[in-house]
C-alpha cells in the first residue's frame, strides 16, 4: 500500500506536468492530475503519528504533582 501511495504522487505530478506542456492546455487534466497527486499526500500524511500525544499524558502529570 505504501508504494502505492508514492505511484499516485508522482503520476499526479507527471499529469499536471503533461497537461501544462504545449499551447493547448487542457485544465480537466490539470485538475485531475492535482486531485491524483493530492489524493496521494493525503494517503500517506494519514499514516504520520502525532508529535502531541505523548506530550498530553506527561503535562497532566506534572500539573497533579504542583
Amino acid at each position: 500500500m505504501k508504494y502505492f501511495n508514492y505511484i499516485l504522487i508522482v503520476l499526479g505530478a507527471i499529469i499536471a506536468i503533461y497537461s501544462k506542456t504545449g499551447t493547448d492546455q487542457n485544465q480537466y487534466i490539470l485538475i485531475g492530475g492535482i486531485v491524483v497527486l493530492m489524493i496521494g499526500i493525503y494517503r500517506i500524511s494519514r499514516n504520520i503519528p502525532s508529535k502531541n500525544i505523548n506530550d498530553d499524558s506527561v503535562d497532566t502529570n506534572k500539573e497533579d504533582i504542583i
